[in-house]
């Protein structure tokens, strides 16, 4: 595939709102997981939640859409100059040439759980305020960034459980190489609700302190809440507008260079036990990218801290990258964000951005004792090492798989012989 530049994006989640605070969090391996105080949530177990989101006011135009999901949205795109960047795009393609791709798995599930929870007494009806379609409806969150910039392009939401925000990548390729759009908004907004707590509570997928990816003790998943946007638009031809690209995307420049996708359908909340999906979407995104094992200086795992999980992630790894750099740095980012679910692609897309501009392994958070039967290169500690090409894998439930590659444009431009 041609890469796909990623010309701005932003993160915000429980370690902070915006890049700095991300980055500064990252680099001082920041604890944020706490014990579980959302709402009337009655479980032992740690969340990752994002301060201020109740505080967060809708547009006056856009009353009907207020949710804790959309608010985070809001929280979100205001954060880093995104925004205005969205804009610029606006003004240069126009606002139907603009896509929304993003990722999702409740939504805003939690506005129908206070309605059912506020429903009539006698008759049993529902508040007159509550709006399922701009509230709790998966496609609401696109919805709601469409409106918000005023956008008349395609709009699609994504949920396939914790692969949602990275398959939109996908999605998003396929719409810019056909020619139907020339930028898309991509990420995916998830939040804290009861049915998704009590609901991993009920499938024993909670662990009951702050999650431990890898370590051999790990005993499950600590939910969190994120949003992530970045901006997708096509890489200039050779010859096309050279020195606009020049002046505005140095070599440190975020390049989306492969994707891989797979669905092995193998159990509906438990992984293929070898990793075949897994294997299929890695290996497919090299394959997209032109790129061998060899290549990836880095893996951020999907990493959830569940034995199952880890472990067959691990043995796709080993699968793909035993022959030609069996010793790849690798670390999940859950220790510190939690689990954001159908955000975690975005997230994780975002921190491997940041781990290439500013030259750093960030080592997985609580871990203790590495797991010997999981034999990666699991990184505990901050590393600095410069990084061309990274790796973020992100498999959901159902088997539905998706890997990116991403990478700087000066070890695109290396590849190709084209000066940016």
């Amino acid at each position: 595939m041609k890469p796909l530049l990623l010309s701005h994006f932003t993160v915000t989640s429980c370690i902070g709102k915006g890049l700095q605070q991300t980055l500064d969090a990252l680099l001082q391996q920041r604890q944020a997981l706490k014990p579980c105080d959302f709402e009337t949530v009655d479980l032992p177990t740690f969340i990752g939640e994002v301060e201020g989101v109740d505080e967060v006011a809708m547009p006056a135009n856009m009353q009907e859409y207020d949710c804790r999901n959309n608010r985070l949205a809001k929280l979100g795109l205001e954060q880093d100059g995104f925004e205005q960047a969205v804009n610029a795009a606006i003004s240069q393609y126009g606002a139907d040439r603009i896509g929304v791709f993003l990722g999702t798995s409740t939504s805003g599930i939690l506005e129908t759980e206070l309605a059912f929870r506020n429903r009539d007494k006698t008759t049993g009806k529902l508040p007159e305020n509550f709006i399922y379609g701009k509230t709790q409806n998966t496609y609401s969150v696109a919805d709601f960034t469409r409106h918000y910039f005023q956008l008349s392009g395609p709009a699609a939401v994504v949920s396939s459980a914790c692969s949602s925000s990275a398959k939109v990548f996908s999605l998003a390729r396929r719409m810019l190489e056909a020619g139907l759009i020339d930028a898309a908004i991509v990420g995916g907004v998830d939040t804290l609700c009861l049915t998704t707590l009590y609901g991993f509570n009920s499938l024993n997928l909670l662990s009951s302190q702050a999650c431990r990816p890898y370590d051999k003790d790990r005993n499950g998943i600590s939910i969190g809440e994120a949003a992530a946007f970045a901006l997708l638009e096509r890489t200039p031809d050779a010859g096309e507008a050279p020195d606009t690209f020049k002046s505005t995307h140095a070599a440190d420049t975020v390049l989306l260079l492969g994707i891989g996708e797979s669905s092995d359908a193998y159990h509906m909340s438990s992984p293929h036990p070898e990793g075949l999906g897994a294997k299929l979407a890695m290996h497919q995104a090299l394959d997209s990218a032109g790129l061998k094992p060899s290549d990836i200086d880095y893996i951020n795992l999907h990493g959830t801290a569940t034995p199952s999980n880890d472990a067959a992630e691990a043995k796709a790894v080993m699968a793909i990258f035993e022959h030609e750099n069996k010793d790849v740095p690798c670390s999940s980012s859950k220790g510190a964000t939690g689990h954001t679910l159908g955000a975690a692609g975005g997230v994780e897309a975002v921190i491997c951005a940041l781990a290439l501009q500013h030259g750093f392994i960030p080592g997985g958070l609580n871990t203790q004792t590495i797991d010997t039967q999981l034999p990666l290169n699991y990184q505990l500690q901050n590393r600095p090492q410069t990084l061309q090409r990274v790796m973020s894998n992100s498999f959901g439930f159902g088997g539905t798989n998706c890997s990116l590659i991403f990478g700087l444009a000066s070890a695109a431009d290396a590849e190709t012989g084209n000066q940016p």
